[in-house]
């Protein structure tokens, strides 16, 4: 079966939008989970929690577009969108050798994207 674009693009945006999940678990860390009652009021835990279930549920349709072995690369993806919304929502810093890595997963993505035809 040849990979459907759309089954790609959909892919790529369930990645993006199941990325903010860490982040918001991120945020969750931070606060304190002792008590059942804190743990309920803790909105960034349900956020990525909720996040992490709509990309899942985002990728799902996108496997009747192609084939799994070209999609499920692209799930690869996450780690370059938490790396960047790190920077941006937590103030983490890049190095050099976290674009290095960044480099290598888009190559990676792309020989595999690029194997699909």
């Amino acid at each position: 079966m040849a990979t459907q674009l759309w089954a790609i693009l959909l892919v790529i945006f369930a990645t993006l939008v199941g990325a903010f999940g860490p982040i918001l678990l991120k945020k969750a860390s931070a606060k304190r989970l002792s008590k059942l009652s804190s743990l309920a009021t803790n909105y960034h835990l349900f956020g990525g929690v909720a996040l992490y279930a709509i990309g899942t549920m985002l990728f799902i349709p996108a496997l009747k577009g192609g084939d799994l072995s070209v999609l499920y690369p692209f799930v690869a993806l996450v780690y370059i969108w938490v790396s960047l919304l790190s920077v941006k929502f937590l103030g983490e810093k890049m190095n050099k050798f976290k674009w290095f890595g960044i480099a290598l997963i888009i190559t990676g993505v792309t020989f595999i994207g690029l194997g699909s035809n």
